[in-house]
């Protein structure tokens, strides 16, 4: 007999897992499609992609100086002359003439070579900033996600607790109306009607505001069932150290900062070549009546070998290589902050897990336990033995406590897409397509920090802070051993008996 009232409970039980687990399967879908459309569509995200088209375009432009320049020029004119040492003093030519120019750069100090490197190093910064936004708009977008679930669960707790205190307002205002109950009470059960109401409309306002940042980050309304995906938990490291380690490692801003140090060293090189010689490579050939204004001259070919070497610039070169050496220092510094900031991001972000968890435990046995005192406390109402003010106190308190419980919920729940963020994987975990997907247009499968890697930049990990529990139990039953004993209340007097 036993055994077959357990089967309709591990059959109920089974069904309520398989139901859980359909929808955080829906939610997880719903979170991947809403994350998907803000790695494809958000203009941030596009304009860091344009953006990284334009640096390939600029290197394609810096190596044409490798290249020889052809020029052709065309011109008519008239010349006139006054020389007055010959007769006639005055004389006229009209000239005309086609001519084509190549120009070849032989020698530039080795400017085009460290101005295609230092463009080929923005190249790949531009591509690491491109998969960071596209990370930080899959963050973006799944927090928009969770805080639209946050604020339809926190409106309804505020629609509810709305009710609890019409319904008590409506219960005190007919004993009122009776005869049995206290003006005072009906104004103070008024006064928290109206505070309910208040907390609605802020409820309600705050969720407008988060349906619109989902539309500016998604790029359309949140649709009206959004089941809670399913926490992602998957491939985060055990440790702190172990996190932190990994967000240096992998986080594509520290990567993009690195590139900008490597791009800062090349134009910084770029500036030297301004103190050497250039050599160049000229032919040219033209015709024309009276070509290059020299009379009765009908064509002309030159070939010619130049070299010019600024000996001096006001000093102007020499500046801008000390602005050169200035920027590069300037761009490891922003590198190791950039560093001290993902170190910092992933940690804060692993801690919320990780407290969040203790947490929750401990604010549900808080609604638990709220609930149960509410509702005794309606119970000594009915029967006088509470006033109205403790029954409003223990229905605000559990407003109170369930709101902090929701919160905490969402709060987890994007604490793990932080973490998952922070170690430039939240897009692999959800499944994502970045727009490059396709026709990838940088390879980075050899790329490394080498000797680049941040120099200022803390290599251990806070420890998560404990309070000994047993301590503080251990002061708490000192201070309750010290306390003087409570008074025995006074004896009711005696009545008399009744003849």
């Amino acid at each position: 007999m036993n055994e077959m009232r357990l089967k309709p409970t591990l059959i109920a039980g089974a069904m309520f897992l398989a139901l859980a687990a359909t929808a955080h399967a829906q939610g997880t879908d719903l979170l991947r499609d809403a994350t998907q459309k803000a790695v494809s569509s958000n203009p941030d995200v596009t304009a860091r992609y344009n953006a990284l088209r334009a640096a390939g375009d600029a290197i394609d432009a810096a190596r044409g100086a490798w290249l020889p320049r052809v020029d052709l020029q065309a011109g008519v004119g008239r010349v006139d002359d006054r020389i007055t040492t010959r007769t006639p003093a005055s004389d006229g030519m009209t000239h005309n003439g086609v001519a084509l120019q190549v120009v070849q750069t032989l020698w530039d100090g080795l400017a085009t070579r460290n101005d295609v490197d230092r463009l080929a190093h923005e190249r790949l910064a531009r591509w690491f900033e491109f998969v960071e936004a596209s990370e930080q708009a899959a963050l973006e977008a799944a927090r928009a996600y969770y805080d639209v679930l946050r604020y339809r669960r926190l409106v309804t707790l505020a629609e509810d607790n709305y009710v609890q205190h019409k319904y008590a307002f409506t219960q005190i205002q007919s004993r009122v109306r009776a005869g049995v109950g206290r003006g005072v009470d009906l104004e103070q059960s008024g006064a928290r009607v109206a505070l309910a109401e208040s907390n609605l409309t802020t409820e309600i306002a705050n969720l407008h505001d988060v349906v619109a940042r989902y539309q500016r980050i998604v790029g359309e309304a949140p649709p009206a069932s959004m089941p809670l995906p399913a926490a992602m938990r998957g491939g985060v490291p055990a440790t702190a150290s172990e996190v932190v380690a990994a967000a240096t490692v992998r986080s594509a801003a520290v990567s993009a900062s690195i590139e900008n140090l490597r791009a800062a060293r090349s134009a910084a090189t770029l500036r030297e070549s301004a103190f050497q010689p250039r050599i160049e490579a000229r032919a040219r050939t033209g015709a024309g009546r009276n070509f290059d204004t020299l009379a009765d001259q009908r064509r002309e070919t030159s070939a010619d070998l130049t070299l010019s070497w600024n000996l001096f610039n006001g000093g102007a070169d020499r500046a801008r290589v000390r602005q050169a050496a200035n920027l590069l220092n300037q761009a490891a510094d922003l590198r190791d902050k950039t560093c001290r900031d993902v170190r910092q991001t992933a940690l804060i972000a692993y801690n919320d897990t990780r407290k969040l968890t203790d947490q929750l435990a401990l604010l549900d046995r808080n609604v638990i336990a709220i609930e149960k005192a509410r509702d005794a406390y309606s119970q000594q109402f009915e029967i006088n033995q509470r006033s109205l003010l403790d029954l409003l106190n223990a229905e605000n308190e559990l407003y109170t406590a369930r709101r902090a419980l929701a919160n905490a919920e969402y709060d987890q729940g994007v604490a793990h897409l932080r973490t998952q963020a922070a170690l430039q994987q939240l897009t692999v975990q959800l499944g994502l397509r970045r727009i490059d997907a396709d026709r990838p247009v940088v390879d980075t499968s050899t790329w490394g920090a080498e000797g680049d890697a941040p120099a200022r930049c803390p290599a251990g990990a806070v420890d998560f802070p404990t309070t000994d529990r047993s301590e503080l139990d251990a002061r708490a039953q000192r201070m309750a051993t010290s306390a003087p004993a409570p008074a025995a209340p006074a004896s009711a007097p005696a009545t008399a008996p009744r003849r």
